[in-house]
C-alpha cells in the first residue's frame, strides 16, 4: 500500500536551476570580486555534480586551474557557498520562482488521502524552507514531516544516503514510498535506497538515461493541461498511458503495478 511520498527539490518542485541556482552563483562570484561566470550551457555541465559546495570545487578543477586558491580551500569554499545561498533565498523572496504545474494540487491532494509528505534533496535546508513558505505559505513547512536536506549526510546523490536517512527519520518502509525525482543521479539516489521513483524531467536533464524509473515524464500535469510520456512503460498497465495527469489514482496504479514491489 502507498503510504509516503518523497520529492527532491530542485528541478522536481521548481524549475530552480538555470534561473535561480545559477543566477545566485554569479551573483556570489560578483560579490567576492571573482571573474567566473556560469553560463547556461556550462551550468548545465556541472550539475552532474550534485552539492554547491561539490560543484565549486568541482569548477576549479576542471576549468579554473589558473585559480590561486586560498590555503584553507574548505572554507573559502563553504563561505562563498553561504554568498550564494543568500543572493539563491533573496530571488526566491521576489516571488520569481514559482511550484512546478500541477505541483501543490498533488500535495494538497496527497494530504487529503492520508498519504505521509518528505523531502530528500541536496540543496541547504534554507532554500527548501523558503521557497515552501513563498509559494505554499508559510504553515506549510509542517505539511512534510520530514525535510532531508543538506550536509545531514556525508555522500550525495547519486548516494542513497540521503533517501535512507529520511526513511529512518519516518520510520518507513522504502516499499511503501514513492520518490519523485528530475535527474539520473537523483533516480539512482531513490533506487538504491530501495524507492519506486517517477521522473518529471526539466530542460537540463531531459536527455538523461532514467532506467529503472516506473515512468518518465516531462512534469506533473494539471487538468486540462496535461503532462506528456516520454517514456510509459509502466503506464501500459493503467487507464492513461498517453497524457497524463498525476493524481493519487494514478500513483497507486502504477506502484501496485511495479514488480519489484
Amino acid at each position: 500500500m502507498l503510504e509516503a511520498l518523497i520529492f527532491d527539490v530542485d528541478g522536481t518542485l521548481a524549475d530552480t536551476e538555470r534561473d535561480g541556482h545559477r543566477v545566485a552563483y554569479n551573483a556570489a562570484f560578483t560579490e567576492a570580486g571573482l571573474d567566473w561566470d556560469w553560463t547556461a550551457s556550462l551550468y548545465g555541465e556541472l550539475l552532474a555534480v550534485t552539492g554547491g559546495k561539490e560543484r565549486i570545487r568541482y569548477y576549479l578543477e576542471h576549468w579554473r586551474q589558473d585559480f590561486r586558491a586560498p590555503a584553507d580551500l574548505d572554507r573559502f569554499i563553504a563561505e562563498l557557498h553561504a554568498i550564494k545561498t543568500r543572493h539563491y533565498t533573496e530571488l526566491l523572496r521576489t516571488g520569481s520562482i514559482p511550484l512546478r504545474p500541477g505541483v501543490e494540487r498533488l500535495l494538497c491532494e496527497a494530504r487529503a488521502a492520508g498519504l505521509r509528505l518528505g523531502i530528500a534533496t541536496t540543496t541547504t535546508p534554507a532554500n527548501v524552507e523558503v521557497l515552501i513558505e513563498t509559494t505554499l505559505g508559510v504553515q506549510a513547512r509542517a505539511w512534510f514531516e520530514v525535510i532531508g536536506a543538506g550536509d545531514i549526510v556525508a555522500a550525495k546523490k547519486p548516494a542513497p544516503d540521503i533517501y535512507d536517512y529520511v526513511l529512518r527519520a519516518m520510520g518507513i518502509d522504502p516499499h511503501s514510498c514513492l520518490a519523485f525525482e528530475d535527474s539520473s543521479n537523483g533516480l539512482r539516489a531513490a533506487r538504491g535506497a530501495g524507492l519506486a521513483c517517477l521522473v518529471t524531467v526539466n530542460d537540463y536533464t531531459r536527455d538523461q538515461d532514467f532506467s529503472g524509473a516506473l515512468a518518465v515524464l516531462d512534469g506533473f500535469g494539471e487538468r486540462g493541461r496535461p503532462a506528456g510520456v516520454l517514456d510509459g512503460t509502466a503506464l501500459a498497465g493503467t487507464p492513461r498511458s498517453g497524457e497524463v495527469v498525476v493524481d493519487i489514482a494514478l500513483l497507486r496504479a502504477l506502484t501496485s503495478a511495479d514488480p519489484d514491489r
